[in-house]
């Protein structure tokens, strides 16, 4: 995402429906996020086929749950937080399947 991004909704609706590198042909996942704050609030990725369906809610199924206020997720997005200091200094919390957040972090660009 090259744009600079001003809100979650804007972060996720830029994702949804989004190409995925060849590197995700077999990757299928499910991301929940958590976000806190104003303009805060949970979305779900759902990762298959090389694709990335949003929707707004929760699941239950997630692989993996990223928690962070909303400040902090647009600071990583827009590349101005690195996100694995934004973890070891606890502004981001993540649940669930750690193989599958770095492989995460590289098809998105991150780090």
């Amino acid at each position: 995402m090259t744009k600079h991004m001003q809100s979650a909704k804007e972060v996720f609706e830029a994702m949804e429906g989004r190409a995925l590198p060849e590197d995700a042909d077999n990757l299928r996942a499910i991301i929940q996020f958590d976000l806190s704050g104003e303009d805060g609030g949970e979305w779900y990725v759902t990762i298959a086929n090389r694709k990335a369906m949003v929707k707004e809610g929760v699941t239950s199924f997630a692989n993996v749950t990223f928690s962070s206020s909303v400040g902090d997720y647009l600071a990583i997005v827009n590349g101005e937080l690195n996100p694995v200091n934004a973890f070891m200094q606890g502004k981001v919390q993540v649940r669930g399947d750690m193989s599958l957040v770095m492989k995460l972090q590289s098809l998105f660009g991150g780090g």
